[in-house]
């Protein structure tokens, strides 16, 4: 299954959110209406829903789980214990007493 940009899905979460903002702000204002009506069909067609409202989830989700992902990524690229400096096994040298 092919997944869209993140980037892109990011950007367009970014627009739909503020979109919703003004709509409710302003709810006799059609600009803002049909912008974020708009926005929302870009996130439906994006991430494969058919309702704006699923969209947004799906879109959270699949960010949140790319971000997790990295995140788990960082923590496990420290030195391995064969890769840490002093003894060849990588254990560290005991004091002698």
């Amino acid at each position: 299954m092919l997944l869209p940009a993140k980037d892109e899905v990011a950007r367009h979460l970014e627009l739909y959110r503020a979109w919703e903002r003004m709509m409710l702000a302003a709810p006799a204002d059609r600009a803002a209406r049909g912008n974020f009506e708009d926005t929302g069909y870009t996130l439906c067609v994006l991430m494969g829903k058919r309702c704006a409202r699923e969209a947004v989830h799906a879109a959270e989700r699949y960010l949140a789980a790319t971000s997790a992902a990295r995140r788990r990524e960082r923590a496990n690229a420290g030195p391995k214990r064969s890769e840490r400096p002093g003894r060849p096994d990588g254990l560290a040298a005991s004091p002698v007493a």
